[in-house]
């Protein structure tokens, strides 16, 4: 169930919005440029409360689309998410799965059979999933992520995060093929889902392994891999991993995880991301929680919190020396200085531990980390992204009711002023920062720390 909100009021009704007085768009789906409006229309005006009672569970609730004019019937809704639905109360904006095929196999809307609507939660800007899925594209596979409004029952319930479902389409759009299996790391507080060898029992790989596709032969070749990457010393590892795995996209894996803070991803909670294995038996690492990035780490794992041993700072590691006792920083680093090479010791999470202290991985892993402070992080290059998504959206967050921000959190966080308000060191933990103030901070110190 949901509903714990703290002291959130009751929510005020929104805007009625009209499907005549949208305009169509002949953009495609996830074109960033524009801000679509997605109608959806439930047959009972209790769809909210139906839709609690079967959260959890296979039961979607059936509703008709309406996107640039065109029905699409009998289509299946549903929340989902964990915390973004369980600290959410009724009433308010919650994320939204729409199964696009649930009574008629064949239907897409603009060719997608599947639509993730998500509500930003904890993300006053709205951008956190979009940003990271336009830099990450630049360097690797990922799903697309634009903004769109959406109308429920005639009543507008504000700007969503649209995401591109992990499916066989997706694989066939980026690899050529949907064949081999897929796999969800579901995530949680706790983690755990590392690739730590567990030894050959598959029953040990159940959760947070969550396989969509593929068969036990495929969760065995999974397990081999969770064995390579213990079992195999450092030098031999290039030539047991590289035929399995693709290297290179992982280091960009891992270096967008870390470089752009990702407090959902593999770093911290070893979570929240995908895997698959094509037809070729190769491993890929797909980003797939990107809503809680471009802010200061907290919790376990962050500065002060561990994970090599030393408080998050960089001075160890291989070829390094010791550094100073856990915890020694934690009232002085900024969050912003989240160690590029954090999780070092760590072995529940061996693809930083294990690949990152290999010297040629390390090193690429680093370089990655240089290029995207040094071009990505670069406000001059995403400054004007990021003003053309605030001019694209401001109005329509302005108009909602049902936000879990104000607008006055937006603009603060979308802001290009340099006052004490936009203070690059925020609080620890989930709340976000101002953009900008991240950027330059985190590709200050990204620039310090890999150069050294």
């Amino acid at each position: 169930m949901g509903g714990r909100g703290g002291n959130r009021p009751e929510a005020k009704p929104g805007e009625k919005i009209e499907k005549s007085s949208v305009e169509p768009l002949d953009n495609e789906l996830y074109d960033t440029s524009v801000l679509r409006t997605i109608f959806i229309d439930f047959a009972n005006d209790d769809w909210e409360s139906e839709m609690e009672d079967f959260h959890n569970t296979d039961v979607d609730v059936a509703a008709t689309l309406t996107v640039d004019g065109q029905e699409y019937p009998n289509c299946g809704i549903r929340f989902r998410g964990a915390s973004s639905y369980g600290m959410v109360p009724a009433g308010y904006k919650r994320s939204l799965n729409v199964s696009v095929d649930m009574a008629n196999e064949d239907q897409r809307v603009l060719g997608y059979k599947t639509l993730n609507l998500l509500n930003c939660n904890g993300d006053a800007s709205l951008l956190s999933t979009v940003l990271y899925s336009r830099i990450a594209g630049k360097h690797m596979v990922v799903p697309k992520s634009n903004l769109v409004r959406v109308v429920i029952n005639g009543e507008y319930w504000g700007v969503y995060s649209n995401v591109q479902q992990f499916n066989k389409d997706f694989l066939k759009e980026n690899y050529g093929s949907g064949k081999g299996a897929r796999w969800k790391v579901s995530g949680s507080p706790r983690g755990g889902g590392g690739l730590d060898y567990r030894g050959p029992d598959p029953a040990n790989y159940q959760h947070p392994y969550e396989q969509k596709s593929g068969d036990e032969k495929d969760l065995a070749k999974l397990i081999e891999l969770c064995r390579v990457l213990e079992e195999t010393p450092t030098a031999d590892l290039p030539a047991a991993l590289e035929p399995i795995v693709d290297v290179d996209e992982l280091l960009w894996f891992l270096a967008l995880d870390n470089g752009l803070i990702n407090s959902d991803g593999y770093w911290i909670r070893a979570s929240d991301y995908s895997i698959f294995l094509d037809k070729n038996d190769v491993f890929h690492f797909i980003p797939h929680d990107m809503n809680e990035a471009f802010r200061g780490a907290g919790g376990p794992g962050g500065p002060g919190g561990g994970g090599r041993g030393r408080g998050g700072r960089r001075g160890g590691g291989p070829d390094r020396g010791e550094g100073p006792a856990q915890g020694e920083r934690e009232n002085a680093a900024s969050p912003v200085e989240l160690d590029p090479l954090i999780g070092l010791n760590d072995a529940s999470k061996p693809l930083r531990s294990k690949v990152l202290a290999v010297p040629k991985y390390r090193e690429q892993y680093l370089s990655n980390l240089r290029e995207l402070a040094e071009n990505n992080l670069n406000w001059n290059n995403l400054g004007p992204f990021v003003q053309q998504q605030r001019s694209l959206i401001e109005e329509a967050v302005k108009a909602e009711t049902r936000s879990l921000s104000s607008y006055e959190q937006f603009t603060s966080v979308m802001s290009e002023s340099t006052s004490p308000t936009h203070e690059a060191v925020p609080q620890r933990g989930h709340g976000a920062m101002n953009l900008k103030a991240f950027a330059d901070s985190r590709g200050e110190f990204l620039l310090k720390e890999t150069s050294k």
